[in-house]
């Protein structure tokens, strides 16, 4: 889903009431149809909006015939080869150093589960060796605090908190340019699994300050991480932190932490001992989350234990943003070279085979959403993606930083 400026006379979604656990209550099924059909419209085009002031940027571009018919042999999970240099200093406040190395990167095909959650794994193949240099990696989410901070010292204004402008949009009415975001927004009822906007909406004035909308609001939350905030304001923040987003091969030899071919950043089992390790979706998605992880929704930065590195939350929690254009066939491309990718940046172009006509990048780590019922993307290597003018209250950022450059303040 993604944020765009509607071009009839459609409503705004209508406000809900929030129940004792701070779920959504639906609306009744005539103006769920008409929130349905206003999300389609909106749909439509408020991602090129976003697009007219950043530079060039090819359309999206499909895979040619010969990319299609050409596999490359098929390769399994090999050892992790890290890099055995110190850190080349301390750490600056609030990063790791990451050692970087040689390493398989991917999602295994689960034998006989390659349908669980959405067929998670289905983009993260074919596994391939990569070879990215160290670099320092913010240990946690960037927070509210920090994004906070960051707005007071710039006067930053977020895509969400911008209002389409009409001459962008020629003959959409006055009443359907509004700033706003897209929201969860479960119904109180089961649904199939075949439509998400039967559980997202577009809500008016939602963003970073107000994550579900108006009526809600982050006091008491500085240390979760922040979320509704676009490509271009992560890029913001990271730029006036001395930083800069990972690509999505620092970001995976990041959450691997060393370990080769597990199926989660701390080890074989979800659950180990019994202990909860991530912030993920219980109960029956997306009407009923149980919580038994301790928290219904987002939960603070930190709270679960971090991988070998030192990070946390690189599991569940919020989807995170890279620097890497989103291609479902990247990875083939990449094995059919038929040798050690070295710091891999990303296609050159972006390509979404169920939304061509939009370019995207490409999320990691999952969210407090993610349920093997449909997104288990907590499962490391897996792949996420999303429209680049678009944030999500389960979607915020890291930042990396190279070795030889110095953050915001320090020297």
């Amino acid at each position: 889903m993604s944020r765009k400026p509607k071009v009839g006379p459609v409503q705004p979604a209508s406000p809900r009431a929030e129940g004792a656990n701070g779920k959504s209550i639906a609306i009744s099924a005539t103006v769920l149809l008409i929130a349905l059909v206003a999300c389609a419209a909106y749909l439509t085009l408020r991602g090129h909006a976003s697009h007219a002031d950043e530079s060039p940027l090819e359309r999206p571009q499909p895979p040619t015939d010969d990319a299609r018919n050409v596999e490359p042999p098929p390769v399994g999970f090999q050892a992790t080869i890290e890099n055995h240099a110190p850190s080349p200093g301390p750490p600056p406040k609030g990063m790791v150093w990451v050692p970087g190395g040689e390493f398989s990167m991917g999602a295994s095909d689960p034998p006989g589960r390659d349908d669980l959650g959405m067929k998670a794994t289905w983009d993260a193949r074919p596994i391939h060796r990569v070879y990215v240099d160290g670099f320092y990696m913010d240990r946690r989410d960037v927070t509210n605090a920090q994004f906070a901070e960051f707005v007071g010292a710039t006067g930053y204004v977020t895509v969400a908190e911008r209002a389409p402008r009409a001459e962008d949009f020629p003959g959409a009415p006055p009443e359907n340019l509004f700033a706003g975001s897209v929201v969860f927004s479960p119904p109180n009822h089961a649904v199939p699994l075949n439509n998400h906007f039967q559980w997202w909406a577009y809500v008016k004035r939602a963003n970073w300050r107000h994550p579900s909308g108006p009526q809600s609001n982050i006091l008491g939350k500085g240390n979760y991480p922040v979320v509704q905030v676009a490509y271009e304001d992560a890029l913001a923040y990271a730029k006036w932190a001395g930083k800069r987003l990972p690509t999505e091969a620092e970001w995976e030899f990041a959450a691997r932490g060393g370990l080769a071919g597990k199926p989660f950043v701390w080890g074989d089992e979800f659950r180990p001992n019994g202990k909860w390790m991530a912030n993920t979706y219980q109960g029956h998605f997306p009407d009923k989350d149980t919580g038994e992880d301790g928290f219904i929704g987002i939960s603070p930065v930190t709270h679960y234990p971090p991988n070998s590195y030192g990070l946390y939350d690189m599991a569940g929690n919020v989807w995170q943003w890279t620097s890497d254009w989103y291609r479902p066939d990247y990875y083939k491309q990449l094995a059919l070279v038929g040798r050690v990718a070295r710091n891999p940046q990303g296609p050159n172009t972006p390509f979404d085979p169920a939304d061509p006509n939009e370019p995207k990048k490409a999320h990691r780590g999952g969210s407090y959403l993610c349920t093997d019922q449909y997104c288990s993307r907590y499962i490391v290597g897996t792949r996420g993606k999303g429209e680049i003018s678009t944030g999500t209250n389960h979607l915020g950022f890291r930042c990396v930083m190279n070795s030889k450059t110095n953050p915001r303040g320090q020297s």
